[in-house]
C-alpha cells in the first residue's frame, strides 16, 4: 500500500458518521475529527444547545454536519432522526454510540451502600448504556443491512474488563455493551452482508462530567483517592486526553480495518495490562 492509497482510506468526503451522544467531551472531539476528514456528521442528542454550539466547532468546508435532537432510549425519536437524516445525506455509513454514562444514585459510598441503591438509579444507567446501544443500532443498523454495507462502533469502557468498584451497574451495562458488539458483528456480518462491521472502543480513564465527580474533589481540583488509585494503576501514570481516542476511531471507521470485527479495543495508557507487582 503506497501513501495515497493509506491516505485515501482516511478520507471520508461522501461518507455520512452518525454519532449518538455526540454533544459530550468525547464524542465532540470523534465528531471534530471526522469533519476534519471530510464527513458528513449527524449530531443526536437530547441537549440542543449543547449540539448546536458543537457544529460551530466541526469543520464543514469538505463535508456538512446537522445536530437532530433524538433520546436513544425512544425507538420513534429514533426513526424521525434516521428520516431526518436520509432526508438529508441519502444514506447512512456509519453509526458511533457514543451515548451513555453513570448516575451519583447508582453509586455506592459512605452515604449509600450497594443494598439501598435504588433500583430506577439502577435501571437508569443500565437502559443508557446498553439499550441506548441496542436501540440505535435496531434503526441505523436496518440501513447498513438494506444498503449492504456499514460500520457500527460502540463505545464499552474498562469496566467491562476490570469491574471498578462502587459502579455496579455502570459496570455490568458496559460488560454487555461489549457481549453485544461482539454478537451483533457475527449477526450483521452471517445474516445480512460481510461488509457491515461492529466494533467497540473501550477508554480507560478520561475526565469527562460524568466520572469528574468520582476522580476530582470538586472544590480544590486534586484527586480525590480514587482518582489517585487510578494513576497509580495506570503505567503512563495520567488520565487521557479525549483526542487520544482518534486515531483508534477513524481506522475502525476506516477501510484501513476492513477485516476488523467483533473486537473491542482499549485505549487505556495500559491500566488493564497492569497487574499492581
Amino acid at each position: 500500500m503506497n501513501l495515497d492509497e493509506l491516505t485515501r482510506h482516511y478520507d471520508f468526503a461522501g461518507r455520512t458518521v452518525v454519532l449518538t451522544g455526540g454533544a459530550g467531551v468525547l464524542g465532540g472531539e470523534i465528531a471534530c475529527a471526522l469533519g476534519g476528514c471530510g464527513a458528513n456528521v449527524a449530531v443526536l442528542d437530547r441537549d440542543a444547545v449543547l449540539g448546536e454550539r458543537l457544529l460551530q466547532r466541526i469543520d464543514s468546508s469538505v463535508g456538512r454536519s446537522l445536530f437532530v435532537p433524538g433520546d436513544v432510549l425512544v425507538p420513534e425519536k429514533l426513526a424521525e432522526a434516521r428520516d431526518r437524516i436520509l432526508g438529508e445525506f441519502g444514506r447512512v455509513d456509519a453509526l458511533i454510540n457514543a451515548a451513555g454514562g453513570n448516575n451519583p444514585r447508582a453509586t455506592t459510598g459512605p452515604t449509600l451502600s450497594f443494598f439501598d441503591i435504588p433500583p430506577d438509579a439502577m435501571r437508569f444507567v443500565l437502559d443508557l448504556n446498553l439499550l441506548g446501544t441496542i436501540l440505535p443500532a435496531q434503526v441505523f443498523g436496518k440501513v447498513m443491512a438494506e444498503q449492504k454495507n456499514g460500520v457500527i462502533l460502540n463505545i464499552s469502557s474498562m469496566n467491562a474488563f476490570r469491574p471498578l468498584t462502587r459502579i455496579p451497574a455502570y459496570s455490568a451495562a458496559k460488560a454487555a455493551v461489549s457481549n453485544f458488539t461482539q454478537w451483533l458483528a457475527v449477526h450483521m456480518a452471517q445474516e445480512y452482508s460481510p461488509s457491515i462491521r461492529v466494533n467497540a472502543l473501550a477508554p480507560g480513564f478520561f475526565l469527562t462530567e460524568q466520572n469528574r465527580f468520582l476522580l476530582t474533589d470538586e472544590a480544590t481540583g486534586a484527586l480525590t483517592p480514587r482518582g489517585k488509585s487510578i494513576i497509580d494503576h495506570t503505567p503512563m501514570g495520567r488520565f487521557g486526553k479525549p483526542e487520544e481516542l482518534l486515531g483508534t476511531v477513524l481506522w475502525l471507521l476506516s477501510p484501513a480495518s476492513s477485516f476488523v470485527t467483533g473486537t473491542v479495543i482499549q485505549v487505556d495508557g495500559g491500566f488493564s495490562a497492569y497487574s499492581g507487582v
